[in-house]
């Protein structure tokens, strides 16, 4: 394989990556709103001359390059989140900014420069004449993952039957190869209580009081989960309070926390319920521990319910995927960093539902996701771009 060869291409390709990206920053697609993005992704696959572009029931865009057995993805989910508190923001998120070296706008970083880097790294396979019979490529821009991460391949695996040999997620990676996450869960916890009115609160039962007991041991529980050597620790916060009352001069009568709950590697999500239940407060006050579901509709108006688990997974270091990634890595770039990301992907499902290998390589910086001011760098979509042109062929040499 002609490295240097890839290199130039990517290099080639990088003032039409950065005008794509700029492209998709400028268009806002928050989760469930996506369909101005995944429209310009269409676009610029049919022009970059994919065999297939296709936009499925629930919005997803799949864009394939070859005709071989084997199915190797490319995922990058597209949604963003929102903008936040604006004062905190020095430019324009949706017009954003590029300087010689950096693209700022939200969704720069999570994940809109992953779905740019795949989608021309699939053109390069077929301008060098990568693409063999051994495989196809499918490059999906996926939604609502900011809110469901794992929902939208939940869809493609069971309805659309579509099960790759192997995923590469595109989420930013900081320049590093990731092979696993923690998962995570939503969970609600809900006591009752009586109202009454609020000058004479002694004859009542106060809902919040009760709820601040269980704050309390949810707190000290958060010290005490399990701890994995590679993944690291499971932690528990509160994410979110609600409560109900005949007004403010009245005792209220009920009162709901949210419960962000990641899992580390040997965790899973009965155990993460149990011990909540089995908190004493929480067991004095018959709280009421229930996992959320996610029931919100896509933008095409499909409705595709599941329970907000999202299972960890992990890849072995030795797993042929591991090993292609670093291989392509190593031949353009030295030798990389394999770790682990802080937050969740779309591997959830991938991997952690359907036992499909995963590998994570993308542009961006983790620390970007979310926050204000959001930026990439140009360097990162030609590096990206250039790794994934190269990771099917030396897939697909040692098999």
């Amino acid at each position: 394989m002609d490295f240097n060869k890839i290199k130039e291409s990517a290099k080639g390709y990088e003032s039409k990556m950065t005008s794509f990206l700029r492209d998709l920053i400028a268009i806002p697609g928050e989760s469930a709103e996506e369909e101005g993005v995944i429209k310009r992704i269409a676009e610029e696959m049919r022009a970059l001359e994919f065999d297939k572009v296709e936009i499925d029931k629930m919005g997803n865009v799949l864009g394939y390059m070859g005709t071989g057995k084997t199915l190797i993805a490319y995922d990058g989910h597209i949604d963003t989140v929102g903008l936040g508190e604006l004062s905190n923001w020095t430019f324009d998120p949706y017009e954003g900014y590029e300087t010689e070296t950096e693209i700022g706008g939200r969704g720069a970083s999570d994940q809109l420069g992953g779905i740019v880097s795949a989608t021309y790294g699939a053109r390069i396979m077929k301008d060098l004449g990568l693409l063999s019979d051994k495989y196809t490529v499918l490059v999906t821009g996926t939604v609502q993952e900011e809110d469901c991460d794992g929902l939208c391949w939940q869809y493609i695996y069971n309805e659309s039957e579509i099960k790759p040999e192997f995923v590469v997620i595109t989420e930013p990676t900081n320049g590093n190869i990731y092979r696993g996450q923690r998962g995570r869960m939503e969970i609600r916890v809900e006591v009752k209580g009586v109202s009454c009115h609020g000058s004479a609160p002694e004859r009542g039962d106060n809902a919040i009081y009760k709820m601040a007991d269980i704050l309390q041991e949810i707190r000290v529980l958060n010290d005490n989960l399990h701890y994995d050597p590679f993944l690291g620790k499971g932690t528990i916060t509160v994410s979110q309070i609600f409560y109900n009352s005949p007004s403010r001069c009245a005792v209220a009568d009920m009162c709901a926390i949210s419960l962000d709950r990641r899992l580390t590697d040997g965790e899973t999500y009965e155990m993460a319920l149990e011990e909540v239940r089995n908190l004493p407060f929480a067991k004095k006050y018959n709280a009421e521990v229930t996992m959320y579901k996610y029931e919100r509709p896509s933008w095409t108006g499909l409705i595709y319910p599941t329970d907000c688990y999202f299972p960890t997974w992990v890849i072995p270091e030795d797993a042929p995927a591991t090993e292609a990634m670093v291989k392509a890595y190593e031949g353009m770039y030295g030798t990389p960093k394999v770790d682990k990301w802080t937050f969740s992907t779309n591997g959830v499902s991938i991997m952690g539902r359907y036992g499909i290998p995963c590998i994570g390589f993308g542009p961006g910086k983790e620390e970007e996701a979310h926050a204000p001011n959001e930026k990439t760098w140009k360097e990162d979509l030609v590096r990206c771009a250039a790794v994934y042109a190269a990771v099917p062929t030396l897939y697909c040499e040692e098999r």
